[in-house]
């Protein structure tokens, strides 16, 4: 079983910064990716950004160039720092795990260990 917890949510205004983080703990197969998700009020969640074993990464396309996925294996962590924040990324955020992941996917079918969330709050 592995739990994921996140942390680093918050509210800013529009161009702000915030960093998220997401610490696994319990049994993680070698070879696993780790994704962001996020579903705004009234809307369908959405793969925001994954990183793999290898580091690879993949973003949506509203994200490129303002958000980067990176991760410190030895503390078996994820972050999202997310830049140049829109209102449009008003939403509660998700980080996931999935085992057996070579490819970093935004597919939340491929995932099986989701957090809690945390609330992302963007004002302009």
């Amino acid at each position: 079983q592995v739990q994921l917890v996140e942390s680093g949510g918050g509210s800013v205004e529009a161009g702000g910064s915030l960093t998220l983080s997401c610490v696994a703990s319990g049994y993680i197969e070698r070879n696993y990716c780790m994704g962001w998700f996020r579903q705004a009020s009234g809307k369908e969640r959405e793969g925001v950004a994954a990183i793999s074993t290898g580091s690879s990464t993949i973003y949506t396309d509203s994200v490129k160039g303002r958000f980067t996925i990176s991760k410190d294996s030895a503390k078996n962590t994820v972050y999202l720092q997310m830049n140049s924040l829109k209102p449009e990324d008003t939403a509660m955020y998700y980080c996931a795990l999935g085992s057996f992941c070579w490819t970093p996917t935004r597919d939340a079918n491929d995932y099986s260990y989701w957090g809690q969330g945390t609330q992302v709050t963007v004002s302009s």
